[in-house]
């Protein structure tokens, strides 16, 4: 990418964060340093096939002082973030006095920690990581420093993808089947964990190559870092379904000798989550809810909008009921925090940080103001703007804000000019013809970029795009406007979009580089969830004519369902088939067939057709394809 320098603007916004945040601060620092015991040397992890899947020594720039392409405090962040090894989060005494078991993390292999909690005969494992290859480094890491200790148990604390999808580096499905490994999740984790990567996942994954810089540059004119880590692993990605559901506070289950005490907290951070506790430690793991930034409640990529009121409940049950007899709290992202005044201080202000959000925003629209004006002028308490942990490196409180109205009031303001307004392909070119045509609309943007007013530059520069994507002067112009934008950002996420979008408009469409959905996650999907995944995919209006009436029928659970497609929407129901009613039978030997079929597979094993066969044709004929490389910065 051909990057180019910040501006005087940005360079003097630098200056001003510089001089207004305590740097002076180092608390971080010690504390993500403490317990250290070794680093991976080096820290490049690679699959079977010799490609590599994480690599945090590329990170290795991130030293001294900011550079002015990074905005200083977002430089801090990255520089914690990056740190990597394996870390003693708490050691408990031997029975005589001597060491005993404890709590471990290796940190920097992924955007999340792994955390090792050691039991009677093994370990505990928390939270595996993205992929494969990275779990089982990081399990190699800890058992050269630690021993060869059997895992007798996996915690997923939530029903995100960097939390479950390296189980098969430290776990197998066979031990778990034999009974030998018990995996814990709260309630409800698997539908949401597989609806969240098949259901959106195609356009979840495409918008999350901008959100977390998947193709950039890593550097200080490019990626450094996300945030809440340094990026997602690239390497293969599993899911082994819980054979403990968690589903009540207070629930109490003992592993191998550790007890650990629950804490229910769905839709937190994501839908399924929990919080838990160990007494043997004095030990509480907050999952994704109490981090050291301020997290999304709509992220970027693409999500359920979260509830912050909830979040801040759920904060406030933990420390009433767990913080007076912790030592320390860790999570599954960066660093812990020690001592109960300290980890108190630290859940009150994490809890507040929600809470403010969410209460503040409705004052305000209660008084008439929309998302985008809340969100251009709202002030933190001082407590919470010089609290390291609660700056907006992952989520910010602008687009916080805005998600809190969304969540109440939806897309529109009120504003019935806005009720029904043209799609950018239509209003682009009306504003370019209003202003004088592209070439004035340029210059307009340049005068906005050289005074350092980058949106107001970007948003003419949008218009431009739109209107001819192809204009030189547009494109050159709206990649290093975008690229000031990043400069500037404290948010990792917002540098990564700003990056990703200069990206594409000097080198083109870079599309899906990483994908989340894998065979094993498919094969996790209920035959509901199969049906739904084919209702998404049929194109209306291709199929308004169509009156389809199918009874499909899973040999391996004998079960059948009836599908039903009129009006362009696909209906199904788990009824007894029957001959007499529908056009076609179709037996398959297993779930895993219907997506072969639906792929348009009429031929391989495992598939029988009873009936009208043309019928299955035409229902599959108006099934559509997604597309993983749609684009976003241009027509």
């Amino acid at each position: 990418m051909d990057s180019k320098p910040p501006t005087p603007t940005i360079e003097a916004a630098h200056r001003d964060e510089l001089r207004s945040l305590p740097f002076g601060d180092t608390r971080d620092f010690t504390d993500a340093d403490r317990g250290f015991i070794a680093a991976q040397q080096p820290c490049v992890v690679t699959a079977a096939d010799g490609h590599v899947v994480w690599d945090n020594d590329v990170y290795a720039f991130l030293t001294g002082d900011a550079p002015p392409t990074v905005h200083p405090s977002l430089w801090r962040q990255s520089t914690l973030a990056a740190k990597q090894g394996l870390y003693e989060v708490v050691r408990a005494s031997g029975p005589t006095g001597g060491e005993g078991a404890g709590i471990y993390q290796v940190r920097g292999f992924d955007l999340s920690n792994i955390t090792f909690v050691e039991s009677d005969t093994g370990i505990i494992v928390i939270d595996p990581l993205v992929s494969t290859e990275v779990a089982a480094a990081a399990l190699a890491l800890y058992r050269a420093h630690r021993g060869d200790r059997a895992v007798r148990a996996v915690i997923y604390t939530h029903s995100h993808v960097d939390h479950f999808g390296g189980v098969l580096g430290v776990t197998s499905q066979a031990d778990v089947d034999a009974g030998e490994v018990a995996v814990f999740a709260p309630e409800g984790f698997t539908a949401h964990a597989v609806q969240e990567n098949v259901y959106a996942g195609t356009a979840m994954t495409r918008r999350a190559a901008y959100m977390y810089g998947a193709v950039l540059e890593r550097g200080p004119q490019g990626q450094v870092g996300c945030g809440l880590g340094q990026s997602p692993s690239l390497g293969e990605v599993a899911i082994i379904v819980p054979t403990v559901d968690i589903r009540k506070t207070g629930e109490v289950h003992t592993v191998d000798g550790v007890e650990i005490e629950f804490q229910m907290a769905p839709g937190t951070e994501a839908p399924a989550e929990m919080h838990f506790y160990f007494p043997r430690f004095r030990a509480l793991c907050m999952a994704e809810n109490a981090t050291h930034n301020l997290h999304n409640l709509l992220t970027l990529r693409g999500a359920l909008v979260r509830d912050p009121h909830g979040w801040a409940g759920y904060l406030t049950e933990a420390i009433d009921t767990f913080a007076e007899r912790a030592d320390v709290v860790f999570a599954s992202h960066h660093w812990p925090t020690w001592g109960k005044d300290r980890i108190i201080e630290f859940l009150s202000l994490q809890r507040d940080l929600y809470a403010y959000l969410h209460d503040q925003t409705l004052r305000l629209l209660n008084q008439g103001y929309t998302g985008v004006e809340i969100a251009e002028d709202f002030p933190m308490p001082p407590a919470l703007e010089n609290a390291w942990h609660a700056r907006g490196y992952y989520g910010s409180v602008s687009h916080n804000v805005k998600a809190v109205y969304q969540r109440y009031m939806g897309w529109f303001d009120g504003n019935p000019a806005r009720l029904w307004p043209h799609p950018p392909e239509a209003i682009g070119p009306r504003y370019v013809a209003a202003m004088g045509g592209i070439d004035r609309v340029v210059v307009l943007a340049q005068q906005a970029f050289d005074e350092g007013d980058f949106r107001w530059a970007a948003t003419l520069l949008d218009h431009a795009i739109f209107t001819d994507e192809n204009h030189a002067g547009a494109r050159a112009l709206f990649s290093d406007t975008l690229e000031q934008l990043a400069y500037g950002s404290e948010t990792a996420t917002w540098r990564n979009f700003f990056l990703a979008g200069a990206t594409e408009l000097r080198d083109g469409n870079f599309g899906t580089p990483t994908q989340t959905t894998s065979p094993s996650m498919v094969s996790q999907l209920s035959p509901e969830q199969m049906f739904d995944v084919l209702a998404i995919s049929v194109n209306g209006p291709r199929a308004w004519d169509l009156d389809v009436t199918v009874d499909i029928t899973f040999l391996d659970v004998q079960t059948n369902y009836r599908l039903t497609l009129r009006n362009g929407v696909l209906v199904y129901r788990r009824v007894p088939a029957d001959a007499e009613t529908a056009q076609a039978t179709v037996r398959l030997a297993s779930k895993l067939r219907l997506l072969t079929l639906a792929a348009g597979d009429n031929t391989s094993p495992g598939l029988e057709i009873v009936g009208d066969a043309d019928v299955l044709t035409s229902l599959v004929s108006v099934l559509d394809k997604p597309d993983p490389d749609f684009n976003i910065i241009t027509p």
